[in-house]
């Protein structure tokens, strides 16, 4: 069990990464029975994305946290047809998951000004309602920010990543003297010579039982899922929360972040994976690096040093292992090199596998289009299938 100071979460208690929301639709106007006129149709309601928007913003500005969309106008002899309500829009930061009260997604806002429709105005009064409006549809929808960076850093407490973020970019995160350095997500960019630029995110520390929502788990676990790769950072000398729990090697601290990401969503298991071996500059660390790349390419051998509950069902295969240090800059320009390296190696396998799929999709259309004659009844198009 871990224990932790009520100030750490009132601290991060800061960020917040969810929100739940009311919104409504505005009602339509009135119709003109004597004149056909129609009223105008209700405002609607958006989610709107903004880089510089926070959900706790959002929260402070408007702590009711109901939204509703202006009314449509009336119709009247001077103007016959209504004009439409008001639109409603709710700011919220981008990477941001809209979700309904069942837990369905509605959308995902990814990018600045990227807008999701989530309650309908009403239509005005006309001939088909009889002149009388509709109300607005009404929603409870729950916003869930996960971020969206190319590499999220993993590892446990202490390991070095708050102090690796501002060594590769111009982020500088608080760090603290204590097991729960990052208090929330910090998002730090490498620059390149060439003006390219790969996004880090630094998440809140995992311990171990993060998968049961431990520590911060599900708050760290879930904003891992929007990073497009994992970028392992283990402390040579290896770990220990508090003189209560126990001590794990280096090895042991991947076999464990390994399986807390597994039992929380085996997906994340598949993503490119790198591996920071941080704290090289401590005494011992090259021979302790020796014996962490012989049991990392022989792990059937050691895997007997961890409990067997904590054994993955498939190891993380690294495409890079970089001996680093954060404090004196080692291995830092080699680390920026490979984090680009095997995202621009991922990024052309996306495009080719796209590219497969898209003249697989081409050939099966003109397989479906040309082997038999369509009928006059049905009409065929081999555009339909293409991405």
């Amino acid at each position: 069990m871990v224990h932790c100071s009520c100030s750490l979460f009132r601290k991060y208690g800061n960020f917040i990464d969810n929100l739940r929301l009311f919104a409504k639709g505005g009602s339509g106007g009135m119709g003109y029975p004597r004149l056909g006129g129609e009223g105008g149709k209700g405002g609607d309601v958006w989610v709107v994305a903004h880089k510089k928007m926070t959900l706790k913003q959002l929260k402070d500005k408007y702590p009711q946290k109901r939204f509703v969309a202006g009314e449509g106008a009336n119709s009247r002899v001077s103007a016959l047809q209504g004009s439409k309500g008001k639109d409603c829009e709710i700011p919220v930061p981008v990477g941001i998951s809209v979700t309904d009260e069942n837990g369905k997604i509605i959308g995902e806002l990814n990018k600045e000004e990227d807008r999701i429709l989530i309650a309908e105005g009403g239509i005005g009064g006309k001939f088909l309602t009889n002149f009388l409006p509709l109300k607005g549809q009404k929603r409870i929808i729950h916003l869930d920010l996960k971020l969206i960076a190319d590499v999220g850093l993993v590892g446990f407490p202490n390991a070095g990543k708050s102090s690796l973020l501002s060594q590769i970019s111009h982020a500088k995160p608080a760090i603290a003297d204590y097991a729960f350095t990052t208090l929330k997500p910090e998002l730090g960019k490498i620059m390149y010579n060439d003006f390219k630029q790969i996004s880090v995110a630094d998440l809140p520390g995992l311990i171990e039982g993060a998968h049961m929502n431990r520590g911060m788990g599900h708050k760290f676990l879930k904003h891992i899922e929007r990073t497009r790769q994992l970028l392992f950072v283990v402390d040579i000398s290896g770990f220990q929360l508090s003189s209560q729990t126990q001590y794990r090697t280096a090895f042991e601290t991947i076999i464990l972040l390994t399986k807390e990401l597994e039992l929380y969503n085996e997906g994340l298991q598949k993503k490119p994976a790198l591996l920071a071996v941080n704290k090289m500059d401590l005494p011992d660390a090259q021979h302790k690096f020796h014996e962490l790349m012989n049991q990392l390419q022989n792990p059937k051998d050691f895997l007997h040093l961890v409990e067997k509950q904590m054994i993955p069902e498939r190891n993380m295969e690294f495409q890079h292992i970089i001996p680093i240090s954060a404090i004196t800059g080692e291995g830092i320009e080699e680390l920026k090199n490979c984090i680009r390296k095997s995202l621009d190696e991922h990024a052309n396998q996306e495009n080719d596998a796209h590219f497969k799929k898209q003249l697989l999709n081409l050939r099966v259309s003109n397989t479906i289009s040309y082997s038999k004659p369509p009928s006059k009844h049905v009409v065929t198009s081999s555009k339909k299938n293409i991405i």
